[in-house]
């Protein structure tokens, strides 16, 4: 028998040449060949935030790890979702990577076929880097990111859990626990109020449409669920009806004047001057909390989980992926991007920012990454739990946007005193046609 004796040099050689073969005879795990497509130009739709001010920041690293040039572009949110659909419904989309909302444009992207399938690109060696798997991203992410066919047509981004904010100064002097369920959440809410020195217990979006994701915190912990295995809505039960009451009674009884008209904006510039003594939204929204130019309260800030329900303790959570265009010319080069944004360099400047949450596992588990977030202990904290029992904020449907509207405006309606029964029935009938519509399409 012949002596096959391989030096350490030959064999870390062979090793790292695409095609080696290793000593079991198979060839060995190729390296990513990431100059392949230099001088390849991308175009990139981005909707303005974090996410994209962090890519363009750092781009020109991509640039030179690839020689593949990017023109990116940042557009507010609702304008950039209805920028991507009238390009990508004409067929010749300006840009080869999207940025999406997962919460709003999964369903509609993948039924209308829009997005490259990546999953072959994620089986590439000579594509993928060794560390990007799919079992590193979160439950979540990974519901988001791919169709019914298990395909993956985008790489999960950022995701945004919603916490709870709460004001350490004012809970000390009231002498109040953080709260653990909804019911001791509103029995503190109860005793943090106070009209006199203009202090409110709680503050949330009340604003129509915007409102939906804070309720759904409280559905999701009712025990609700969207849709049945038939896909038709499930808004309209006892569960539903159940959160709505607890909704109407913070927004009523503790929350401050004018709370119906309030987005995430007046929520944060009411809990950021000291005037509410809690909040539930999503955990992007903490770097100003402890920005001394925008905030009263830094140092007093808590973040801990969404307080349980009787029927489960869930943290709504929302997304955004990156995409490609599946009419782009520059497919191999756009995934080259998408994998880079991804990376556990870019999601570790993400995290240690304050600026989002990475989907995956392994940036959020690393000690490195931790001791270089910016954030207190208990932001971080509250990310690692609610990740534990993340739940999505909205159901997989195209009219996600009526859906938010029609069940918004229910809930809006409440606040000026109208039934939650008699307000959800009327939205669920008048939503359930046009989810039919949109399914036969």
């Amino acid at each position: 028998m012949a002596n096959h004796h391989i030096s350490r040099r030959t064999l870390l050689a062979g090793t790292a040449a695409a095609g080696a073969l290793s000593l079991t005879g198979l060839p060995a795990r190729a390296e990513v060949n990431w100059k392949k497509y230099a001088g390849t130009k991308l175009e990139v739709i981005l909707a303005k935030g974090p996410r994209g001010d962090n890519l363009q920041k750092n781009i020109k690293e991509f640039t030179d790890l690839t020689g593949i040039q990017v023109e990116s572009e940042q557009i507010p949110e609702q304008q950039q979702r209805q920028k991507c659909v009238i390009e990508l419904t004409s067929g010749r989309p300006s840009f080869d990577v999207v940025h999406m909302s997962y919460h709003v444009q999964k369903r509609q992207f993948e039924k209308a076929g829009w997005l490259a399938d990546l999953t072959p690109y994620m089986k590439d060696p000579t594509l993928t880097a060794p560390d990007l798997v799919e079992s590193d991203f979160s439950a979540a992410g990974l519901q988001y990111c791919k169709n019914d066919k298990g395909q993956m047509l985008s790489l999960p981004w950022s995701v945004d859990y919603f916490i709870l904010y709460y004001n350490k100064e004012l809970f000390q002097k009231k002498g109040v626990a953080v709260p653990k369920t909804f019911d001791e959440m509103i029995a503190a809410a109860e005793k943090l109020t106070d009209t006199k020195e203009g202090t409110y217990g709680f503050v949330g979006r009340g604003l129509r449409n915007a409102n939906m994701t804070l309720w759904t915190n409280f559905f999701l912990n009712y025990g609700g669920e969207f849709l049945d295995a038939k896909g038709n809505i499930l808004t309209d039960g006892p569960e539903a009806i159940e959160a709505t009451k607890l909704y109407q009674t913070l927004l009523t009884k503790v929350a401050p004047p004018g709370v119906a008209g309030f987005n995430w904006m007046e929520s944060m510039a009411s809990f950021s001057q000291g005037r509410s003594a809690m909040w539930i939204d999503g955990v992007g929204w903490a770097p100003p909390l402890e920005d001394p130019a925008a905030s009263r309260i830094v140092g007093k800030v808590g973040y801990t989980v969404v307080p349980a329900g009787p029927k489960g303790q869930y943290s709504a959570t929302y997304g955004d992926g990156l995409g490609i265009a599946a009419a782009s010319k520059n497919k191999e080069a756009a995934y080259l991007l998408c994998q880079w944004a991804v990376s556990k360099k870019q999601g570790a400047r993400l995290l240690q920012a304050g600026g989002g949450v990475p989907f995956r596992n392994s940036i959020l588990n690393d000690a490195e990454v931790q001791s270089g977030v910016k954030m207190p202990k208990e932001w971080l904290q509250s990310v690692i739990d609610s990740a534990k029992i993340s739940k999505l904020g909205l159901p997989v449907v195209i009219p996600v946007a009526e859906f938010r509207d029609l069940v918004g405006a229910a809930l809006t309606s409440t606040l000026a005193g109208a039934d939650p029964a008699t307000e959800l029935k009327k939205a669920h009938e008048q939503y359930r046609p046009i989810l039919e519509r949109s399914e036969k399409a």
